[in-house]
């Protein structure tokens, strides 16, 4: 069977939405870079530009993979194009043309700082998970990260996302090119302001009046993006090839709700993303907050609890009532008083949304992989919902249920001779290397991460009984629980 790409596209006309502009004598030209190709850009950031592109306008995407070859050697062949399948109670197709090249940092640096600094690339944007910005525990650069320094000492190949678009826009500055417009689109509270700082703090110690020319020119708008995008599987490809009749080598699959809110402070030249259902909104912070309360922190707590008690996906643990009702507790009683939802958002329609989309058959979202990354999650999820209820002195039983859940599974991973997937990994499984059962001395070892909870927090007793109260009830549910049996 032949493959997707430029040739064959016509071919597809009439079995499922194509986009046209790739069909024109004429191609788009690139206008965007992105960082971090992975299965969310691909099923969001590049659908959403898909759609823009569809309006006219020069805003293909150049989508540059740090170190990963994986995501070139599958699109580079298919000229970039790639299947979307939208998973609902019907499932729809569509090629997504938007993405023109697919280069690697680490391999074709030289190209990727060209493509960066060239004028016509006026927008950027970023999605390289919470732990590619390199923060330490204030949200700040972290000067000490090894990386960072790695890429302050050296006047070569830049190993982290900061270092290399500082060094693109040096030779924009060299050049007397604008900055391009820099667009985080990863689950990091206040992402945009964070990342201008994090661009205009290693920029100081480079160079001073490169940081003094991005303090007053670097736009860096905050957003916030959703939308639940499992893992491609073979059965996603077979069923791909089955619809197009042709292979794809790398087709996404995500649920039907996609929302993208950018905060409106991008130049008047834009891609058409407005047209594409893009919402620009004055504040973007309420959604945000919305969001990762709302959503994140119970699909964490989902995650860490649902493994525990054996099961593998969202869906799958979403049977399991005891654990539904927990989360429904949490929402309700622990998460909405803690915070004030942006007028235009009815909360509780939000929730009931949320519950929704996790109870999607068609979604089948593995609860490991939601688990990877904790000790950047929970910073962003858990923690500041906590810290406001106690400030406020109200209940944080419920949300302690997701903290003792994350150091029972790295506690079950390590027992499991699996790998962790978290920058922290080692810091996190020597802790759970000296627990013993004891819910106490267990807490204590993992409240003891200052990379994660600071040193205020670890002292409050109020917290330090919550979570240990939380950790001993999970112990014994997960211990009795018909499922998890067989698996503790």
């Amino acid at each position: 069977m032949t493959l997707l790409s430029n040739n064959t596209l016509a071919s597809l006309a009439g079995k499922l939405p194509l986009p046209a502009y790739r069909l024109a004598p004429q191609q788009p030209g690139i206008g965007i870079v992105h960082l971090g190709p992975g299965a969310f850009f691909r099923g969001h950031q590049a659908y959403y530009t898909d759609l823009a592109l569809q309006h006219g306008g020069d805003w293909a995407i150049s989508a540059v993979s740090m170190r990963s070859p994986d995501v070139s050697q599958a699109l580079t062949p298919q000229d970039g194009l790639y299947t979307l399948a939208v998973l609902d109670s019907d499932t729809r197709y569509q090629v997504i043309g938007s993405v023109q090249e697919v280069l690697i940092a680490s391999e074709q640096y030289q190209s990727v700082l060209a493509r960066l600094s060239d004028a016509a690339t006026r927008y950027v944007t970023l999605t390289i998970t919470e732990k590619g910005y390199c923060l330490n525990a204030q949200g700040e650069l972290d000067l000490q990260h090894p990386q960072i320094q790695q890429d302050l000492s050296s006047g070569q190949t830049a190993v982290t996302a900061i270092g290399l678009l500082v060094a693109a826009l040096a030779a924009r500055y060299a050049k007397n090119v604008a900055p391009f417009c820099v667009l985080s689109c990863d689950n990091l509270t206040d992402n945009g302001h964070k990342l201008r700082k994090a661009l205009i703090g290693f920029a100081a110690q480079k160079a001073p009046a490169l940081a003094n020319w991005l303090e007053q020119q670097l736009i860096s708008p905050c957003t916030m993006v959703d939308s639940i995008t499992p893992a491609t599987d073979a059965a996603l490809r077979a069923q791909v090839a089955g619809v197009l009749g042709v292979n794809d080598n790398w087709p996404i699959k995500r649920e039907a709700f996609v929302q993208w809110v950018i905060e409106d402070i991008l130049p008047a030249e834009r891609p058409a993303w407005q047209q594409a259902g893009v919402i620009y909104a004055a504040d973007v912070s309420a959604f945000e907050k919305a969001k990762l309360r709302l959503l994140n922190a119970p699909h964490s707590t989902l995650a860490y609890i649902g493994y525990l008690l054996g099961y593998e996906t969202v869906y799958d643990a979403m049977q399991d009532k005891t654990l539904v009702n927990l989360l429904q507790q949490m929402v309700q009683q622990e998460i909405m008083p803690s915070f004030t939802a942006p007028a235009e958002l009815d909360i509780q329609q939000y929730s009931q949304a949320i519950f929704a989309r996790f109870e999607n058959p068609a979604i089948r979202h593995l609860l490991a992989q939601i688990a990877w990354d904790g000790s950047q999650k929970m910073p962003m999820r858990i923690l500041p919902v906590i810290r406001d209820n106690l400030a406020a002195g109200r209940s944080i039983s419920k949300l302690s249920f997701c903290l003792a859940a994350w150091f029972l599974f790295i506690r079950r991973r390590l027992a499991e001779g699996q790998p962790l997937v978290d920058p922290l990994a080692s810091s996190l499984t020597a802790a759970a290397s000296v627990c013993n059962g004891d819910a106490q001395h267990d807490v204590a070892q993992f409240l003891a991460i200052e990379a994660v909870f600071g040193t205020e927090l670890p002292k409050q007793n109020t917290f330090i009984q919550a979570v240990t109260a939380a950790y001993q009830q999970l112990t014994t549910l997960v211990s009795e629980h018909p499922v998890a049996r067989g698996v503790v």
